[in-house]
């Protein structure tokens, strides 16, 4: 469970995207995934919070249907719009890491196609969930361990680099202010760079969701969480500061980071160690978006917010349809990404990263209202806490909106915000549909017990 976590907040996007933060905010950097990651450990340990007072299959989804239980219509809103916007997110995600994997392959096989590869990752990966949550968790675990050792490694090594422990070398911070001086191009990239760190941090939350599979949820939840809470500002904040120490910013070495870094350190054989390593964060990534779109499928059967064909188990306690379904949707993104690059793929991977904003922002509300209702009726369940409720809630709230208003003051985030609010419109038309064909549910009970969710 804890490297399930940690590896899902590692993913490509520390090891590829982070040259387009630094480009853009120079050394600063930093504080741009500063101010994401501290946003992101406090919606963790809300997670953490609401996953051990009740787990539950689909996680956040019941949360926000709890959360509104004194009002039905609201609460079926809240969880329609959560539960499938987290299924797109990761079904999008699946579809983008089987093209980007296809590109790593190439690396060492120019010869063979793109599409191939795609599609060979993606079966691969595909049988790996459908056979068992067991073989889920433990290529997870060799994924996410394989991840965080490279990190580990990295730091390391840069970090004696940088402070002149390595041998014949003299401590080497001089980039951080030798190019313009720390925040070059000013205080509004920091910024922008947040709002573009955001998609980066997402992963950490399929532990909530895991917890409901695992023999012990609370403890599990619990202890991953804070393995997560503890450790991804150390991997984030820690390896990006080293990077900018190793690379110059305004270097076009940059667009490959942590490449260029090892290369600095005059480490051979740099490219295809970091390519391997990639490699690796993006096969894990297609696998918890398997997993995580399929949980969530899975849970959106049980109020009816998607057909209950889906909730059909295989003998292993598998939900093999949500999971093919998911990877269907992965297979034909993977065909629009070579059919219609411009269009449908182009309208995909703009609007994903707004969603998963969205998504955080309601799992935010969703706690703000439903500790006030476990306190009320029962605090024992309350066995972790949020730090400072409500006041850190709220703050959390305030930087989520921030983020998603800044993104309409920033001219190459215009096009994903709007994108965005373009499928949460047509979520919202899925929700009139459904009521139209589903009856209004009662869901004011908090009797989740944590053995009506083994059954997966």
């Amino acid at each position: 469970m804890t490297m399930i976590a940690l590896g899902g907040v590692i993913g490509a996007g520390l090891f590829v995207g982070s040259g387009v933060v630094i480009k853009a905010a120079g050394p600063a950097a930093v504080l741009s995934f500063v101010i994401t990651g501290l946003l992101v450990v406090l919606v963790m340990r809300m997670l953490g919070e609401m996953a051990v007072a009740v787990p539950a299959v689909g996680s956040f989804y019941e949360y926000a249907r709890l959360a509104w239980s004194d009002r039905p219509r609201l609460g079926q809103l809240a969880g329609f719009l959560t539960g499938w916007m987290y299924w797109y997110f990761w079904v999008i995600v699946v579809a983008l890491e089987a093209v980007a994997g296809a590109g790593l392959v190439r690396y060492w096989l120019p010869n063979q196609p793109a599409w191939l590869i795609s599609l060979t990752v993606m079966v691969l990966l595909t049988l790996t969930n459908v056979f068992s949550v067991r073989s889920y968790g433990e290529f997870e675990f060799w994924f996410s361990s394989i991840k965080v050792a490279a990190i580990a490694v990295f730091l390391l090594l840069a970090a004696l680099y940088v402070l002149g422990l390595w041998p014949g070398v003299a401590p080497n911070v001089a980039n951080l202010t030798a190019h313009g001086g720390f925040a070059p191009n000013g205080v509004l990239p920091i910024l922008t760079g947040a709002v573009a760190a955001t998609g980066f941090y997402f992963g950490a939350e399929i532990v909530s969701i895991a917890a409901a599979e695992a023999a012990e949820p609370a403890k599990a939840v619990a202890r991953a969480t804070n393995s997560v809470i503890t450790r991804v500002l150390l991997f984030y904040v820690g390896s990006i500061l080293l990077v900018v120490c190793l690379v110059p910013w305004n270097s076009a070495a940059i667009n490959t980071p942590y490449v260029s870094a090892l290369s600095a350190m005059h480490i051979p054989a740099a490219a295809h160690i970091m390519n391997a390593v990639v490699l690796t964060a993006v096969l894990s990534a297609l696998n918890s978006g398997l997993y995580a779109s399929s949980r969530m499928l899975f849970a959106l059967t049980r109020h009816g917010d998607a057909p209950r064909a889906l909730a059909t188990l295989s003998r292993n306690g598998v939900p093999t349809r949500a999971i093919l379904l998911g990877t269907l949707f992965g297979y034909s993104t993977v065909v629009m990404s070579y059919v219609s690059p411009d269009t449908v793929f182009a309208f995909l991977v703009n609007s994903y990263g707004t969603v998963a904003i969205f998504v955080y922002l309601l799992i935010a509300v969703s706690q703000l209202r439903l500790r006030a209702r476990l306190e009320r009726e029962d605090p024992a369940r309350l066995r972790v806490r949020m730090w400072a409720y409500p006041y850190l809630t709220y703050l959390a709230i305030a930087g989520m909106l921030g983020i998603v208003l800044a993104m309409a003051f920033i001219p190459e985030q215009r096009t994903p915000l709007v994108f965005g609010f373009i499928s949460l419109g047509i979520l919202l038309l899925g929700f009139v549909a459904r009521l139209r064909l589903g009856a209004r549910e009662n869901i004011t009970s908090l009797s989740l017990e944590p053995h009506e969710y083994q059954n997966l």
